[in-house]
Parts: C-alpha cells; sequence; structure tokens
C-alpha cells in the first residue's frame, strides 16, 4: 500500500529545495532504483551524471534562465505548447488534462484567457514578465543541491530504429522509479526543460558536462529536499487532474471506452 500510495502521490517540484546537499546514501539509493527498471534485452542504456559543484550548477542555472526569457519573450513556449493550457477549475474538471494555470503576478491576473494571445505577450513584455520568469527559473536551478543530466548509450539508442524506441523506454522506466522514489526520502525532483528548447543553450550545456560522442544527453532534472510550505514562482500552475478511465483505456479494441468501476 505505501508503494501504491506513493506512485498516486507523485509530484512534480515547482519551488525551491531546502539548500543542504543530497545525501550520498540517498543518491545512491536513487541511482540503483534506477537501474532495477526493465530494458530490452537488460541493455541497462542509461547513463546518469550527479552534479554538486557550485560552478557547474551555477552554469546550467544561467542556461536555464536565459532560456526561459528568450521562450516567453519570443513567445515560443506559448506558441508551442498554448493547447496544454486550461484557465478555469470548470476547464480542467472536464479535460482533465493539460495544467491549470491559477497563480500570477497582480497586474497579469486581470488578463489570464488573454495572456498567451500577442496582446497578452505585448503586456507581458512591458511589465518585464520574461526577464522574471527567466530569473525565477535560474533562481530555483541555482538553489538545487543537486542536479542529474540522464544520458543514453549510442550503441544501443539508434535513431531511426527500433533501437531507439527501446533505449528511450528503459529510460523513462529508470526515470520514473527515481521520480517515485524522492518523496519517500522527503525529496521533490523537477524537469530542467528549458535549455532543451533551444539548443544552443542545450549544446553548451553538454559542451560543459564534457559529454562523449558515444553518449547522448538526454534530459537534467534538479533534486533536493522539500522546503516546509508552498513557494510559488510568478508564474505557476496545477497539473493533479488525470483523465477518467473511459478517457484513455478500451475494452477489447478501440470502438468500446471501458467502463467506469
Amino acid at each position: 500500500m505505501e508503494l501504491l500510495e506513493g506512485m498516486l502521490g507523485r509530484r512534480t517540484t515547482n519551488g525551491p529545495f531546502r539548500p543542504e546537499a543530497v545525501s550520498r546514501e540517498h543518491q545512491h539509493l536513487l541511482m540503483r532504483v534506477a537501474a532495477a527498471a526493465p530494458s530490452h534485452f537488460n541493455s541497462q542504456p542509461w547513463r546518469f551524471v550527479l552534479i554538486e559543484q557550485p560552478q557547474t550548477i551555477q552554469a546550467i542555472a544561467e542556461h536555464a534562465g536565459q532560456s526561459m526569457q528568450e521562450l516567453i519573450g519570443r513567445g515560443i513556449f506559448f506558441e508551442r505548447y498554448r493547447r496544454y493550457f486550461r484557465f478555469t477549475q470548470a476547464e480542467m474538471d472536464e479535460r482533465r488534462d493539460g495544467i491549470f494555470i491559477d497563480h500570477l503576478p497582480g497586474p497579469l491576473r486581470p488578463f489570464t484567457r488573454q495572456i498567451f494571445s500577442d496582446t497578452g505577450l505585448k503586456l507581458m513584455r512591458q511589465l518585464g514578465v520574461p526577464a522574471r520568469l527567466g530569473e525565477d527559473n535560474r533562481k530555483l536551478v541555482a538553489g538545487s543541491p543537486l542536479l542529474m543530466a540522464v544520458l543514453l548509450d549510442r550503441e544501443e539508442y539508434r535513431p531511426g530504429e527500433l533501437s531507439a524506441f527501446y533505449s528511450v523506454f528503459g529510460m523513462g522506466g529508470a526515470v520514473v522509479n527515481i521520480w517515485n522514489t524522492v518523496g519517500s526520502l522527503g525529496m521533490g525532483i523537477q524537469f530542467v526543460s528549458t535549455p532543451m528548447e533551444i539548443p544552443e543553450r542545450w549544446q553548451a550545456i553538454q559542451t560543459l558536462l564534457k559529454v562523449p560522442d558515444n553518449l547522448a544527453l538526454m534530459a537534467v532534472y534538479r533534486l533536493g529536499y522539500l522546503e516546509s510550505g508552498d513557494k510559488r514562482p510568478s508564474i505557476d500552475w496545477s497539473s493533479r487532474h488525470r483523465k477518467r478511465v473511459a478517457q484513455y483505456v478500451f475494452r477489447e479494441d478501440c470502438t468500446r471506452p471501458e467502463e467506469e468501476s
């Protein structure tokens, strides 16, 4: 039951972590649960870099902050992900997917639904929101005591072949095992995604981590022990809804949705 409760209670941490270092014992435990994930022919294609050096974390944080500012300021973020935004609780209850934008800076609250329009983007620029969000993102990453880079072995990960799917499938299982374990350790985890959206930023992080040609950098996460309370970024959202069974499960073939129990 504890395992089930942990899986059903899994959360992403959008706020800050406590400053103390993640113990080596906990780091190695997370690596062991990652290694317990299934992989095609037990190939175990995943590789990890655990990052604690402050100067490296600060450098990655700069890339995260600058990429966030650029994504927001140029409207790239909203254009790519507009279809996932929900603006009312009723809309979230009906769709049960995407993210509910429920936390905005005061000047933007009257313009909630218009915030991702061209007019809203212009207003955000005038109010300095892209720079503010970039700095929020930089601080979150910079204040994280541990970063974790996830890589794949290119001998197994060969885009265009089935091996690429098998490798990503296995990597996903390894990361989910980590994600489902951090809560029991009093920790949180968040995907540092924005540098991936800007190719030159992502390349800079690969150079910083000295990624060799035989490995492919796939993702970076920030981890740490959880703060008490709920400190939220300037623009934040809730994404705790999940689709009803009948919305994603079928019985026997794809024409018959599963009935709710």
